[in-house]
């Protein structure tokens, strides 16, 4: 593993720790060169299915993607990181039980807008408004009715 600090490639690990759903190991590493410590995390490579964008084109399932988008959504919202990686941990449970090779990205999208629904009202229209490509103002106002009547 290389140090982030000094980009020296030999480390040790000083303790490792199982994560809270057990599906990650958590690595305390210090560096022999600067013995600077650092974390790493450490999780199962799951087969995803390619994502089918709007345009055609086909990528590998990122969560990183969806956790950024997620938490754009959520900024400055009373949402906590760990609720996002929930999300975003059902996301990739769902796809992969799925078992299907190829998902269109529309998909994730309304799944990541179903889950942020029920958590935050604010979020899921920031999210929807971007998802949505809503051209003006009164595709925003009938989304936000929508919301209202769900009420």
């Amino acid at each position: 593993m290389k140090c982030p600090f000094c980009q020296h490639t030999d480390t040790k690990v000083i303790d490792s720790r199982l994560g809270k759903e057990g599906n990650i190991i958590r690595r305390r590493r210090e560096c022999i060169s600067c013995l600077r410590r650092f974390t790493t995390f450490e999780r199962v490579e799951d087969t995803l299915p390619l994502v089918i964008k709007k345009d055609g084109r086909r990528e590998m399932f990122d969560r990183q993607k969806i956790i950024a988008g997620i938490q754009r959504a959520c900024e400055k919202r009373p949402v906590s990181i760990e609720t996002i990686e929930k999300i975003v941990d059902g996301l990739e449970q769902h796809f992969q039980e799925g078992a299907e090779k190829e998902i269109d990205s529309s998909r994730i999208g309304e799944a990541v807008m179903q889950a942020l629904h029920g958590i935050d009202q604010v979020a899921y229209v920031r999210f929807a408004s971007v998802y949505r490509q809503f051209k003006d103002l009164n595709e925003f106002m009938i989304e936000l009715k929508d919301l209202l009547q769900q009420k």
